[in-house]
């Protein structure tokens, strides 16, 4: 059955609204464009466009960004390892680590530190995460396999720390939430109200982000220490029509908060076929989300309930945000899912 863009948003939108008014989410916010149409909607405790998520792991591209705004400036190289910069990273396999390892996930890193549950409940700053990560035991020699790693992710944004002298919560919101107008978002709380900020519904997190676990109210995922911390692997807020603002912004050929030339290599895939797809700090044809995109898509997901994604071939873009973390449900069946396909299933416009 075909359906236009429009139509499409509609059905999207009514997952979100029986999903809210049956308490399944406490929050969910869609923004999609077809072109020149854009569509927002807002449900449960989001009232306006302004209702800003935590975004999980959508906050990587974004981070990734300022990074890469270093990159423009000629400050580093992507095949420059590790150590040229933090050379406090001499064990191991560290010195074969290069910074586009980290950006695809290719450096045989794991996800998290061993002491993540110690650093959390510890209340413990980005620098403690950085100093963990020097016993991290590789899972493969750097550029041989593929494994997702938040911390992979940590450590080259530690490196644009040390390259510009500055904070990577600053840098983001220098390098690309500032340029791109994104005012309902930070890395971190930044000057974003309580009002605006959605909870998640912690119950259903993941334990390693205190999910379910009544004595982690001081340092989960809804926490005062959590939200302020920034962590550029997840850490990040903001809301659908400003997550709207990036992608739409990454998909022009125009030199703005990044070079073109930049974007594009940010969305190119870096790894060989036998593996998984990654640009730099994107996923670059969605599989990995089971959204029913062109391969010449890119976008990511978030561990806390988000998606975004932009379909290169369609010039559509989606982003669904909800506090519904995303292990709650089989991904068939969340709610972020569900909509999404909506708008990547509508009909094409025609020429």
């Amino acid at each position: 059955m075909e359906i236009d863009f429009l139509a499409a948003c509609e059905k999207a939108c009514q997952v979100l609204s029986d999903s809210s008014q049956e308490k399944q989410i406490l929050a969910g916010s869609i923004f999609a464009q077809d072109a020149g149409t854009r569509f927002t909607a807002n449900y449960g405790l989001a009232s306006d466009d302004h209702a800003s998520y935590l975004l999980g792991s959508i906050t990587k591209p974004i981070a990734v960004c300022a990074l890469m705004s270093l990159y423009d400036q000629g400050a580093f190289k992507l095949d420059d390892s590790l150590a040229c910069y933090l050379p406090e990273f001499t064990k191991a396999d560290f010195p074969r680590v290069t910074i586009k390892h980290l950006l695809t996930h290719t450096s045989g890193l794991p996800d998290q530190v061993p002491d993540n549950h110690q650093l959390r409940s510890g209340l413990s700053p980005l620098n403690a995460f950085v100093e963990s990560c020097k016993s991290l035991q590789f899972r493969f020699a750097p550029g041989t396999g593929y494994e997702y790693s938040s911390m992979g992710i940590l450590l080259a944004c530690a490196v644009a720390e040390r390259i510009a002298s500055t904070t990577i919560l600053e840098l983001v919101q220098k390098r690309v939430l500032d340029p791109l107008a994104m005012s309902d978002s930070a890395l971190g709380i930044g000057k974003l109200s309580e009002v605006s900020r959605m909870p998640v519904q912690t119950e259903f997190g993941a334990p390693e982000a205190g999910g379910g676990s009544a004595d982690a109210a001081r340092w989960n995922w809804n926490s005062k220490y959590w939200r302020e911390l920034g962590a550029p692997w997840g850490g990040g807020h903001a809301s659908a029509t400003d997550i709207g603002k990036f992608l739409r912004a990454m998909m022009t050929d125009q030199d703005d908060f990044l070079k073109a030339s930049t974007k594009r290599l940010m969305l190119t895939n870096h790894n060989p076929p036998e593996i998984e797809s990654r640009g730099l700090g994107f996923d670059v044809d969605m599989r990995s989300s089971k959204v029913s995109c062109s391969p010449n898509s890119f976008g990511h997901s978030g561990s806390t309930g988000t998606l975004a994604w932009v379909d290169r071939d369609s010039s559509r873009i989606c982003v669904v945000l909800t506090t519904l973390p995303a292990r709650a449900l089989d991904e068939s069946q969340h709610p972020r899912h569900l909509a999404s396909e909506w708008i990547a299933k509508a009909s094409r416009p025609k020429p």
